[in-house]
C-alpha cells in the first residue's frame, strides 16, 4: 500500500499545527489540509498560560508578545490577583502565533494542500480525505468539527449556552496581568498583546456590550475598536475522540468554557498525545490520555460555570477571590501548568 503521508492533519490552527510539529519530531510525515490563507485569526482570548508556554518552546515556537505575571478577577470596586508560581505567561495575537506556529511547521518539512475536508473514507490500514492517504488522519478544525461529524462522532452545544466575541484596542497596556472583569450579564478577558494593544474578549449569553463594564469601558474611553470576531456556542459535549484512525484534538475533541484561558495550552498537550498514540499504534490509548490531561480544566471550569449562573453569584466571585487568596492563587496555578 502505497501513502502520501503517514500523517494527514485536518485544520491549520493551533492544535493543528501543535500536531504536526509533534508528529515530526517523531519521525512522521505530515499534510495539513487547510483552505484559509495564512495568517489564521479568530475570536480567542490570545493568553498562553505557562505550561503552554512551555510547550511550545519545546518544539521551537516561541511568538513576540508580552508577558503576564499571572490573572486578576476584577469589579467595579474589587480586585483580586494571583501570581503564577512557575514564571509568566504571555500575551500574544492570534496571527503572530499561528505565523509562529506555520514557520517551525513548514521549517520541519510540512506539506500543505489547500482543501476544506467534510468527507473522509478509511479501512484497517488507513484514511483517505482531500486527496491524500494517510496511515492516520487527526482532525483539528475547530468547535464545529466536520470530520468529527463525518466520522460518526456525536457532539451537542451544551448548557448554559455562552459564546465569545473578541476585539483589538489600541491602548497602552497597563496591567502586567491577564484582567477578567465580571459583571452580571458576563465577563471581560482583558490580555496584553502588545505594548500598546490589548485584547478583549467578552464571554457570555447574549449580545455583548463594553458598558456591562463601567471600569474597563473607561479605561477604553476614546479607543477605536478593531474587528470583531466570535464563536460559540462554547460548550461542546463530545461522544468520544476517536473513531478507527481518526483521532480530534483541540475545540474538535470537546469544550467546556473559554472562562479559565487555557485552550492553546491544552491544545499542544493533546496534540502530543495524540502523536504519541499514533506512533504505538494505540489510538484507543488516547480517549483515557485526553481525560486526564483535561481533567482539572473540565472540572474547574465547568464548577465555575455553573456556580456563576445565578447573579448572586456573579456579583460574589471578586469578593470570594479576594477573601480567599490562597484558594484563588491555587485554581489559578493548577490551569497554569
Amino acid at each position: 500500500m502505497t501513502y502520501d503521508a503517514d500523517l494527514l492533519v485536518v485544520g491549520g490552527g493551533p492544535a493543528g499545527l501543535a500536531t504536526a510539529l509533534h508528529a515530526r519530531r517523531q519521525g512522521l510525515s505530515v499534510v495539513v489540509a487547510e483552505p484559509r490563507e495564512d495568517p489564521i485569526d479568530k475570536a480567542c482570548g490570545e493568553g498562553l498560560m505557562p505550561g503552554g508556554l512551555a510547550e511550545l518552546t519545546s518544539l521551537g515556537v516561541d511568538p513576540a508578545g508580552l508577558p503576564f505575571r499571572g490573572i486578576a478577577y476584577v469589579n467595579e470596586h474589587r480586585r483580586a490577583e494571583a501570581r503564577f508560581r512557575d514564571g509568566p505567561g504571555r500575551g500574544v495575537r492570534r496571527t503572530t502565533l499561528h505565523s509562529a506556529l506555520t514557520a517551525r511547521a513548514k521549517e520541519q518539512d510540512t506539506e500543505w494542500v489547500s482543501a476544506r475536508v467534510d468527507s473522509i473514507t478509511q479501512d484497517a490500514t488507513g484514511v483517505t480525505a482531500a486527496g491524500v492517504r494517510a496511515k492516520w488522519l487527526v482532525a483539528a478544525d475547530g468547535l464545529h468539527s466536520a470530520v468529527r461529524r463525518a466520522v460518526g462522532i456525536t457532539a451537542v452545544a451544551g448548557r448554559p449556552r455562552r459564546y465569545g466575541v473578541r476585539r483589538h484596542y489600541a491602548v497602552p497596556a497597563w496591567s502586567e496581568f491577564v484582567e477578567v472583569y465580571w459583571s452580571r450579564w458576563g465577563e471581560a478577558y482583558v490580555t496584553p498583546v502588545e505594548p500598546d494593544l490589548v485584547g478583549v474578549a467578552i464571554l457570555c449569553n447574549g449580545r455583548p456590550q463594553l458598558e456591562w463594564f463601567p471600569r474597563l469601558a473607561r479605561r477604553l474611553h476614546g479607543a477605536q475598536p478593531g474587528r470583531a470576531r466570535g464563536c460559540g456556542p462554547l460548550r461542546q459535549v463530545v461522544s468520544r475522540r476517536v473513531a478507527g484512525r481518526v483521532l480530534l484534538v483541540g475545540d474538535a475533541a470537546g469544550y467546556e468554557d473559554a472562562l479559565t484561558g487555557e485552550g492553546v495550552s491544552l491544545a499542544v498537550k493533546q496534540a502530543a498525545a495524540a502523536i504519541n498514540a499514533v506512533v504505538d499504534e494505540t489510538p484507543w490509548s488516547y480517549e483515557q490520555a485526553w481525560r486526564r490531561i483535561t481533567r482539572d480544566y473540565r472540572l474547574l471550569t465547568r464548577t465555575l460555570v455553573l456556580a456563576t449562573v445565578p447573579r448572586p453569584a456573579r456579583h460574589a466571585i471578586v469578593p470570594a477571590a479576594q477573601a480567599l487568596p490562597g484558594v484563588f492563587r491555587h485554581a489559578v496555578n493548577t490551569l497554569a501548568q
